[in-house]
């Protein structure tokens, strides 16, 4: 054999936010503080100010790049949290975070457009969850300059599980819906006035889907790359990768590692994660054996008493 052929992989499309560039090179992590007291996870329960204080504070210190921050539990279980209420929990805490970290970007998880309207001048990406169900969202964020994340709910309204979903007899008809609603989501954002690059899309597993819809679009995560606007995979603990091993929130950790490394390998640019530390190490191994990201020291087979630089252009930001 006398030449191999390259290895093709999808390219990971760019994210800018803030003049700060993300892409296959330097994968993105999206740290979660919730400022809700019933978090799926109680490991992310920061009801308390104190407490969301430090948890921001330790996502920082272990490599997150982005903070998502939350007031409402996704899911139809807990508390009913209306627009006052949900504002009270996130904008002063989000004030408070641009002024702390200045350099840190910070994301808004909400569905509703007069929440994000409160949180102009310190928010750099409104997460959208629950797939434009407040139309006039994606045009607020706009309005305050911030990117715009498009979700896939299979059509529920917010906080709601999914119940005997279909998406057809065909196992990737759930990926070809994916596939339709998120470039529609990211055209309506373009016409909105969202650059490009500033807009994610996220197959937004568990939401709309059962485990194996998720996991099918989870394989499929290279078409959702294809429609040419960076990729966020949200995945962290959730019920498919319980579901999948039959373990508890508390307990899946490694499943969701092993989620984020196909995500990362398949061309994500984009990964919200509770366990910072981990999902940086993760997304950083994963580009670099892609040969996206150089490595970091060169001691291996090297003469002893040579002098040992990262590689030129290498990574920084690994925990």
């Amino acid at each position: 054999m006398d030449r191999l052929a390259p290895v093709g992989l999808p390219a990971a499309r760019p994210l800018v936010l803030r003049g700060k560039r993300f892409d296959a090179a330097a994968p993105a992590v999206m740290a979660i503080v919730n400022r809700t007291p019933d978090s799926f996870f109680s490991g992310n329960r920061h009801a308390d100010l104190e407490s969301a204080k430090s948890a921001l504070a330790r996502a920082v210190e272990l490599g997150a790049d982005l903070v998502d921050v939350g007031g409402v539990r996704a899911g139809q279980e807990g508390e009913v949290v209306d627009a006052d209420e949900e504002t009270r929990r996130v904008v002063p805490f989000l004030e408070w975070a641009r002024e702390a970290y200045p350099d840190v970007l910070l994301s808004l998880d909400t569905w509703r457009s007069e929440v994000a309207r409160e949180a102009e001048g310190v928010v750099d990406l409104v997460n959208d969850t629950w797939a434009g169900h407040d139309r006039d969202l994606v045009h607020v964020a706009s309005a305050i300059g911030a990117g715009y994340v498009i979700s896939h709910t299979g059509g529920l309204p917010p906080r709601t599980d999914p119940v005997d979903v279909t998406y057809g007899d065909d196992p990737l008809d759930v990926v070809r819906d994916v596939v339709r609603t998120l470039a529609r989501g990211a055209h309506e954002a373009e016409r909105a006035g969202i650059p490009r690059e500033r807009i994610l899309v996220d197959p937004t597993l568990d939401f709309g889907k059962t485990t194996a819809h998720s996991l099918e679009v989870l394989r499929h995560t290279a078409d959702v790359v294809a429609l040419n606007y960076p990729v966020l995979q949200a995945m962290s603990r959730k019920d498919f990768v319980g579901e999948a091993l039959d373990l508890p929130a508390e307990e899946r950790l490694e499943g969701s590692l092993a989620a984020t490394a196909v995500a990362a390998w398949l061309g994500a640019t984009v990964f919200r994660a509770h366990d910072v530390r981990a999902t940086r190490r993760v997304v950083d191994m994963v580009a670099t054996i892609r040969g996206d990201r150089p490595q970091q020291v060169a001691l291996r087979g090297v003469r002893s008493g040579t002098a040992h630089e990262p590689a030129p252009g290498a990574a920084t930001n690994g925990a």
